[in-house]
């Protein structure tokens, strides 16, 4: 059935049904799965039902000691020390460096503004926990009084609320054509902002493992449907350089024509994408939303993913280690319980030794007291305990030893103590699982790139009015710069007449790569302890590099400190002032147009000589036909 605005609330409410079904189909073992393991290893969930019910009933321990969460947390804060961060870059001729660093300080912007790093460690924890999770880009108003728009990352805390396209082969959900969102909300908010719609739950025959939200008494389950479909738009070169769409230049003909830009060329047929959500209950259309990107701007973070018989199957770091840690949990409760049950020890004597204070030594082992009368010429002597049963806890330390060879974890990487003693052996084994927990770290580094694609696709249509944008920039610092599409910027009333340089987001192209690594506090703190090992092994070297070790340490009034430090650096060391760099940098852009002023002068000339010497060869002809015809005449 083909999509578009003609379809009626009936159609698109039948397609999303299927579409829905196809989905919750083609998910249904891997949500299954991924619910029991984040039941088993963060609710601790570990004992089955029937085995439980039954100890419970018998009076026998029942013991949980959960060690999973120790190695979820070691993968996942590792990332949190190594964060991912999204670089763009120009790649074309229309791409500006600057520019460029406008981008990157926005993304950090739009981060920070968010909380993206919740959304990101969220998404993480999900991923090694039970194999997905998710976050997603929205937009929202940047004040309530204005119509200026921000992007945000948002987190997604309930995985199974998102169905992706069945039909996905890519790593980072690049070629989504449809996703589901499916949650709930108070009965009360929904008649409130879609008054008079009729509250019926989305899918409510679905089981809740299946919808991942229900609607009950108090709540109706909703849905967002997001379509993309393959659309063709007509695009327009323009004299300036810039690529634009035939409807844009058209509605602003009047704008580019004032700025002397053309079309040229001819026009071309472009293939792009356009996305739709749709926001719908049980019982139609709620809300229909053009989404200006061409993403559909959800995305996954996967753990472990395979494809068997045509199934993409999704894993995370605790599924094969689910029988180990039962193993560990049933010999620690049965060693506990042997020691339990084990008789107390007595005390062995003659007949009638305990006849004096008979009641003492009837309480003996559950009682302390002072002092006991005893019959007879020897004391009553106590029996040795037998020991905790040796079998149960080499048993236990065995299963513990499965969870570490199964997660590749050892126990180095998890802070204990081990055989190794240099610190070189200890740092090797701690890499040897860094290194067998690292596809997380990447699939989630894949994930941000795919973000930042969503990003630089949605930041020129967000932010393409002229506006004064905050950046951030790599330490943390903000500054204010002024954005606006070719020809904004002018206006002397407009909110950039102040902004020293407007940059233009739409123009150019630009790529992205997504770097792994400590942050810029740790980086800088690293940074500093090697200055400090410099000079320790090169004391020579203080008097040079002290204000730079000033700057890097986290002090009150270090940047003072650094500044009385540069004083005293001798001027051959310092390097070319910034206002030499700027004026080297001047002379070789005049040195560069005077280039080119002298190859277009010697085009000039070479062109007039050609026309002086072809003037100079017409004379000489016209000449000699004007004597030969004097020669002719009699």
């Amino acid at each position: 059935m083909p999509w578009g605005d003609a379809l009626s609330d009936d159609d698109i409410l039948q397609e999303a049904r299927a579409g829905f079904a196809l989905a919750a189909d083609a998910e249904a073992e891997n949500r299954r799965a991924a619910l029991d393991d984040l039941r088993f290893a963060r609710l601790g969930e570990q004992w089955p039902e029937a085995v439980r019910r039954e100890r419970e009933q018998e009076g026998r321990p029942c013991l949980t000691i959960n060690r999973l969460p120790a190695f979820i947390r070691q993968v996942v804060n590792d990332a949190r020390q190594n964060k991912p961060a999204i670089a763009v870059h120009p790649v074309d001729s229309g791409g500006d460096p600057d520019t460029a660093e406008v981008f990157n300080g926005l993304v950090r912007h739009i981060e920070q503004s968010s909380d993206a790093e919740v959304a990101y460690d969220t998404a993480l924890d999900f991923a090694v926990t039970c194999g997905v999770g998710y976050f997603r880009i929205n937009t929202r108003y940047a004040a309530d009084d204005g119509f200026d728009q921000d992007l945000a990352v948002e987190r997604v805390s309930n995985p199974f609320s998102i169905y992706g396209d069945p039909e996905s082969t890519a790593a980072d959900s690049s070629d989504w054509n449809t996703a589901f969102v499916v949650d709930s909300l108070p009965r009360a908010a929904f008649e409130t902002r879609w008054k008079g719609a009729d509250a019926v739950d989305w899918s409510a025959d679905a089981p809740a493992l299946t919808t991942g939200a229900r609607g009950d008494g108090d709540r109706v389950a909703v849905a967002e449907y997001w379509r993309r479909e393959r659309v063709t738009r007509t695009i327009l070169a323009l004299s300036d350089g810039q690529v634009v769409e035939e409807t844009v230049y058209r509605a602003q003909k009047a704008m580019f024509d004032a700025l002397g830009v053309k079309p040229v060329g001819r026009p071309r047929q472009a293939a792009s994408h356009r996305v739709t959500q749709r926001i719908l209950s049980g019982a139609g259309v709620l809300e229909t939303v053009d989404w200006v990107g061409r993403f559909i701007p959800i995305v996954p973070v996967y753990g472990e993913e395979l494809m068997v018989d045509g199934h993409r199957r999704l894993r995370g770091l605790v599924r094969d280690a689910k029988d180990p840690q039962r193993m560990f949990n049933y010999w620690r409760t049965t060693s506990t319980e042997l020691v339990a049950l084990a008789p107390k020890s007595p005390f062995i004597g003659r007949k009638g030794a305990f006849d004096t204070d008979a009641a003492k030594w009837a309480s003996a082992n559950v009682r302390s007291h002072a002092y006991i009368e005893y019959d007879g010429p020897e004391p009553p002597m106590r029996q040795g305990f037998a020991g905790a049963p040796t079998g149960a806890l080499q048993e236990a330390m065995n299963a513990s030893d499965d969870m570490k060879a199964i997660m590749g974890l050892h126990d180095a990487s998890l802070g204990a103590r081990s055989n190794e003693t240099s610190g070189r052996a200890i740092m090797a084994r701690q890499r040897e699982g860094d290194v067998s927990t690292f596809h997380y770290i990447d699939n989630l580094s894949r994930a941000m790139r795919h973000a930042g694609r969503i990003l630089l696709d949605l930041i020129p249509k967000v932010y393409g009015t002229a506006r004064v944008i905050r950046v951030l920039g790599p330490d943390g610092t903000a500054k204010s710069v002024g954005v606006a599409s070719a020809g904004q910027g002018a206006d002397p009333a407009g909110p950039l007449r102040r902004m020293e340089k407007i940059y233009d987001l739409a123009a150019g192209r630009y790529d992205l790569t997504v770097r792994s690594g400590p942050s810029f506090t740790s980086r800088r703190e690293e940074a500093a302890s090697q200055m400090i090992e410099l000079i320790r092994a090169y004391p020579a070297a203080a008097p040079v590099v002290g204000d730079l070790l000033a700057r890097n340490l986290d002090w009150p009034g270090a940047d003072e400190i650094a500044g009385r430090l540069a004083a005293l650096v001798p001027p051959q060391a310092r390097g070319p002032a910034p206002e030499v760099e700027a004026a080297k940098a001047q002379l070789a852009r005049l040195a560069q147009v005077l280039a080119a002023t002298k190859a277009e002068i010697s085009a000039l000339k070479q062109d007039r000589s050609h026309e002086a010497r072809k003037l100079e060869i017409e004379a000489f002809e016209a000449e000699t036909n004007r004597m030969r015809a004097m020669r002719q005449q009699p």
